[in-house]
């Protein structure tokens, strides 16, 4: 009788695994568009996909947008501290967390991740603290890739004034500067230990799409 080989457990988990993808930019770079275009498509090749974003639609994400709306002001300290609540539970939640979600095959793609905590909070407090507690907890997964939609702030600006009613606390365009310059500066402190990778976001939106998904894989 001849015996089959067996794939090990883990060759099986490997071959079953998601992926967790992260869109990362200033304010008005095209994020959800862009989510959106990348979700329509990896569905269209019968792949399970996940949409999701930070800060959650949790009790510690409305206390998060309340914060960044100015309605109720917190120190970056306290918003950073924040996000890593919010984060925990969006990584181990048994209903909608990340980490359930890839384990059973699904493609997570997640609008913001902790990137912007170190380009955002990190603006204002110590931006190796913030980096240190969200690398370092072991609830918190590392994505398999990160794209980050670049676009000129004054650019960005213009797409938010023509969109927003009003704009939130990190949405002055001189603010705008600041935080893509942190986004570049953050990236050079991670290296090679993330898999960053840059979109020139004044391209068209289908140019943009089609790099982006070329990224992806």
């Amino acid at each position: 009788m001849t015996v089959q080989p067996q794939l090990s457990t883990e060759i099986l988990n490997e071959n079953t695994k998601g992926k967790f993808i992260v869109f990362e930019g200033i304010d008005g770079a095209g994020k959800s568009t862009q989510i959106a275009l990348l979700e329509k498509r990896l569905k269209s090749e019968g792949i399970t996909v996940v949409t999701t974003a930070e800060p959650t639609p949790t009790a510690m994400g409305g206390l998060i947008r309340d914060a960044l709306s100015g309605a109720s002001p917190k120190s970056s300290c306290e918003l950073a501290a924040m996000f890593l609540s919010d984060r925990i539970s969006h990584n181990i939640s048994p209903i909608y967390g990340i980490q359930r979600l890839i384990n059973d095959g699904t493609y997570v793609i997640c609008d913001r991740y902790y990137y912007s905590s170190f380009a955002y909070q990190g603006l204002d407090t110590d931006i190796d603290w913030v980096m240190d507690i969200n690398l370092n907890c072991p609830q918190i997964l590392k994505p398999d890739v990160c794209i980050f939609l670049d676009l000129d702030p004054s650019q960005s600006a213009r797409r938010l004034g023509d969109s927003r009613a009003f704009l939130e606390i990190f949405e002055k365009t001189d603010t705008l500067e600041k935080i893509r310059s942190r986004f570049f500066d953050v990236f050079r402190l991670l290296g090679e230990r993330e898999n960053i990778r840059i979109v020139d976001a004044s391209q068209s939106i289908e140019d943009v799409a089609q790099e982006v998904y070329r990224n992806i894989f």
